[in-house]
């Protein structure tokens, strides 16, 4: 992720990020220690199946610690536009060729403080939609080339 890049989450989103990088942080690496130490105590370590593994989680977390600290820095909390128009933040109801579909509008890093699927704004379909307003049809380009019509038939913010 680039470092001027802005991730827009809502409050909630945000704050089970912030929760998952304190588990990490806290208990979670505690416990990985915890059995790397156990594992070294077992003697040769280049053959120590348990050992590898619990080095392998370590890096793993460390990994994902990182990760979260990134985006929480550059994250910003983000104000859904208000019912009937979509933007981030939006759950929209939408008629794709006559099949009823339920989306939230925004990052997959809000997929953590939802239970709908998430559409990418940077996405055809995400793309589309953006900016429209409840009843409106709108189209984009399929992978396979047809264009695919859309209608907004709700739209309003996400909550919790």
């Amino acid at each position: 992720m680039a470092e001027d890049k802005v991730l827009l989450l809502t409050q909630e989103a945000y704050d089970k990020l912030k929760e998952e990088l304190a588990w990490r942080e806290g208990e979670y690496r505690d416990d990985i220690i915890a059995k790397v130490a156990a594992a070294r105590a077992e003697g040769d370590l280049s053959e120590n199946g348990g050992y590898q593994a619990a080095r392998e989680a370590q890096r793993k977390n460390q990994g994902r610690i990182d990760e979260l600290t990134v985006k929480l820095r550059s994250a910003k909390i983000l104000e859904a536009p208000e019912a009937g128009n979509v933007g981030n933040g939006s759950l929209v109801t939408l008629d794709v060729m006559g099949n009823e579909m339920q989306y939230v509008l925004g990052s997959r890093d809000l997929a953590v403080a939802t239970k709908y699927e998430i559409i990418s704004p940077e996405s055809p379909i995400g793309a589309a939609i953006m900016g429209a307003k409840q009843g409106d049809t709108v189209s984009y380009k399929a992978p396979n080339g047809r264009d695919i019509k859309v209608t907004i038939k709700e739209s309003k913010p996400l909550q919790a």
